[in-house]
């Protein structure tokens, strides 16, 4: 009997925490999430100091997709001096 129960309370607690982790913790990370943006907001309002000018930049606009940089046209330039001492 003292087995049957045991197993019981480990099945019972599996599926608490189970539903815990899939539905309220979900919530309760949104929850402190928005409390603390709250809080960095407030305290970045105090320091500001009334007359302060603040701009904020947004994201920096990419001109081209091409990571690769800009390709630039050369002409190689051969040394004559080791050209004569080649051949």
């Amino acid at each position: 009997m003292q087995l049957l129960r045991t197993i019981l309370i480990i099945i019972i607690a599996y599926y608490l925490i189970k539903f815990f982790m899939r539905y309220l913790m979900p919530w309760l990370l949104r929850y402190f999430i928005r409390k603390s943006q709250r809080q960095y907001q407030q305290a970045e309002q105090k320091h500001r100091k009334n007359g302060d000018v603040h701009i904020d930049y947004g994201a920096e606009k990419k001109g081209s997709k091409d990571s690769l940089g800009e390709y630039v046209d050369y002409e190689e330039i051969t040394d004559e001096k080791s050209n004569a001492s080649k051949s």
